[in-house]
């Protein structure tokens, strides 16, 4: 008999240890309550704003060139036309490579980005790991990440876990018009 209850709490035993713990956090609702997630933001969009300025000149001025272009066409020779022509076509090709150089994948803009976002992440993947740690936890997932979760129970999010390990503040806010929204659990 005791032999019997001793292999039925290996049996127990063995099989809570191949249980795996998971949890998800939501790191859109964690980095909007980061100050330095709100500056890198601020940074980036001033970055881009000089980059948009000034391409949109650029096309200002081609657009310029187009419309003087229109208007001395019929004074101009057809070699001269070919050679205004030539002029903007290779304005608007430079113009393109820019704009792709700047906006396109791995621009740039998307270099800048990784650059200015690593840090915050940074430390967000180190705070999830503490909390992986401290929880005993396998998984970690993301809810707002690209993969889907249809249902999450709130049991299991460790946001505000993640939050306290980064010193950001869990304190209840006002709203605008008077509310008081909880923080997440």
């Amino acid at each position: 008999m005791k032999k019997t209850i001793f292999l039925l709490f290996l049996a127990l035993l063995s099989a809570q240890s191949f249980a795996q713990k998971f949890g998800y956090i939501d790191s859109e609702f964690i980095t909007s309550k980061m100050p330095a997630y709100k500056k890198a933001q601020e940074d980036m969009d001033k970055y881009s704003e000089k980059w948009v300025n000034d391409i949109q000149g650029k096309y200002a001025e081609i657009e310029k060139m187009r419309q003087q272009f229109q208007q001395e066409e019929i004074l101009l020779t057809a070699e001269m036309k070919r050679e205004r022509q030539k002029i903007i076509d290779e304005k608007e090709a430079e113009l393109k490579e820019l704009n792709n150089k700047v906006f396109g994948m791995n621009g740039m803009i998307f270099t800048k980005k990784k650059e200015i976002m690593k840090p915050i992440l940074d430390d967000i993947n180190k705070a999830c790991e503490k909390v992986a740690r401290q929880k005993q936890l396998m998984f970690i997932f993301d809810k707002a990440s690209d993969m889907s979760m249809i249902y999450t129970d709130p049991r299991h999010d460790y946001t505000d876990y993640v939050m306290e390990a980064l010193g950001i503040s869990l304190k209840e806010e006002k709203t605008q018009n008077n509310q008081v929204t909880k923080p997440k659990k």
